[in-house]
């Protein structure tokens, strides 16, 4: 047996005289090409094709329609003239209705098996259907052409021009509608009696509990008033019977519930003057400044250092220099009182530590452009065993006299560095140094600062040993010269009075 797509392989057929079609196709021309390979010329055989088709399924609608589509071109042939070609399309309609062909049988049917006898009347059943249709696609000729139509269904629920399957349908899709309800009628009395009913007395409602300020611990209130806040809480605690739970996780949990108790049962309520103090005590702390000021502050104290105010002051919007200089006195004074100040303190000295280190490094540049006339031409660099194979000495001096010109502490000082390179005719064809970003050059920069800083270190350390070496002798000189020797051999001279 041959697949119908075996056409074009190499494959000899020599001796294939049978056909059989168990998956036909919607365009007939296929199957008439697996029929035409076993009609081959010289076939001595006779040929014998046998189409399977599943009865009461889509298939036999295919069937119909290939046998249709070819009778249509047999008429075109003997016509001599061509068709509107959309005839041959399928309709959304057509397409449902092959679809839904012989449903009702395949959901009806029950499971049984075939015999020989089922075979054979199933052979017997296929050669009278194909005789069917041949009959039904003779009796189209020429006159029929212009009435031509694909719709192939026949149906045993059409009689005179009603579709009583359609009814059918409908009688099996009722739905029962509801059944009527009677209203009940109002009982007047009962009515009158559930709302003239005397309600039962009821319990008396819990005190409220005072109102408490938003109190920021930023804001830096005295803390007075946190002990007049929490007395009022004690005490509101106290007339709502409230019992402190006990902690099973602590240690020493019954000893604190016990405190913790004792503290609310013998609470008591504020007085006139304690009200009056606490109303004066919330308008002493920082209440016109928010988390927002808050926030500013800080990154600014991470800036600029702690000490300087005048730029701190800047950086926060909407308080003016004296009042960003009291606030600062107070936070400082106050700080531990903060709930993060761990986190503060630390994101502070970070800032700081980076200004001693811009300090430091610009120290450092000073320092070794002033050991020279002429920066430019005659600056030299230790590099020792770190220096590079992509920079010259002579980028790197450019890099650091530039570095110390522009100022290293400047926030775009690398990418006006970057742009002095571009526009110095020294490097009007170092392509390698024109093409280096801002980030490459900052590399470059903090490598060479790192070799300067180690030149100046090594070169305070020589001093050093220096001094230490001529300090003996000029201490003795002058203690020579304190006793009046002359030539350091013991001898004096004497004075004359």
């Amino acid at each position: 047996m041959l697949s119908t797509r075996a056409g074009g392989l190499g494959i000899n057929l020599a001796t294939a005289d049978v056909v059989i079609l168990y998956d036909s196709d919607w365009n007939p021309q296929v199957d008439l090409q697996a029929m035409d390979r076993a009609h081959r010329i010289g076939q001595q055989k006779q040929v014998r094709v046998f189409r399977f088709i599943t009865e009461n399924t889509v298939e036999e609608r295919i069937v119909e329609r290939a046998e249709m589509k070819l009778r249509l071109d047999s008429i075109v042939i003997q016509q001599g003239r061509l068709v509107d070609p959309s005839a041959n399309k399928l309709g959304k309609d057509e397409m449902l209705s092959i679809i839904r062909h012989g449903a009702t049988h395949v959901f009806a049917s029950k499971e049984s098996e075939i015999t020989d006898d089922d075979i054979d009347a199933i052979l017997e059943r296929g050669e009278r259907k194909t005789m069917e249709m041949k009959e039904k696609l003779s009796s189209l000729g020429e006159s029929s052409l212009r009435n031509f139509t694909m719709d192939t269904e026949n149906s045993v629920y059409n009689f005179e021009g009603e579709d009583y399957r359609e009814k059918k349908k409908v009688i099996t899709n009722w739905i029962e509608p509801p059944k009527r309800e009677r209203k009940a009628n109002y009982a007047v009395d009962a009515y009158f009696r559930e709302a003239l009913r005397v309600s039962e007395p009821k319990a008396p409602k819990a005190p409220r509990p005072p109102k408490q300020p938003n109190v920021q611990d930023f804001q830096f209130f005295p803390p007075r008033l946190f002990e007049l806040l929490e007395k009022e809480i004690l005490f509101y605690r106290k007339t709502i019977g409230y019992k402190v739970p006990r902690n099973p996780d602590m240690p020493n949990s019954a000893q604190v519930q016990k405190e913790e108790q004792a503290k609310i049962d013998e609470a008591e309520a504020l007085s006139e003057e304690e009200l009056e103090e606490k109303e004066n005590l919330l308008q002493q702390g920082f209440t016109i400044w928010n988390k927002r000021d808050f926030n500013q502050f800080i990154k600014a104290n991470e800036k600029w250092g702690r000490d300087d105010i005048e730029n701190i002051a800047r950086e926060v919007e909407g308080k003016t220099p004296e009042e960003v200089m009291e606030y600062s006195a107070v936070f400082w004074e106050r700080c531990n009182e903060l709930q993060d100040i761990e986190k503060i303190m630390a994101q502070i000295e970070r800032g700081e530590a980076r200004i001693q280190r811009r300090i430091s490094i610009k120290k450092a540049l000073d320092s070794k452009i002033g050991r020279y006339k002429a920066p430019f031409h005659q600056l030299r660099i230790s590099y020792g065993t770190n220096k590079g194979k992509n920079y010259t000495e002579e980028e790197d001096r450019f890099l650091i006299c530039m570095l110390h010109k522009l100022g290293f502490d400047k926030e775009s000082v690398y990418d006006e560095l970057r742009q002095c390179i571009r526009n110095s005719p020294q490097f009007r064809f170092d392509w390698f140094l024109k093409s280096r970003t801002a980030m490459e050059l900052q590399r470059r920069c903090n490598t060479l600062i790192t070799l300067i800083e180690r030149e100046n270190m090594e070169l305070e350390e020589r001093e050093k040993a220096e001094k230490k070496k001529r300090g003996p002798k000029t201490g003795s000189a002058q203690k020579r010269k304190s006793e009046g020797t002359a030539d350091g051999r013991g001898r004096r001279k004497k004075l004359k009075l």
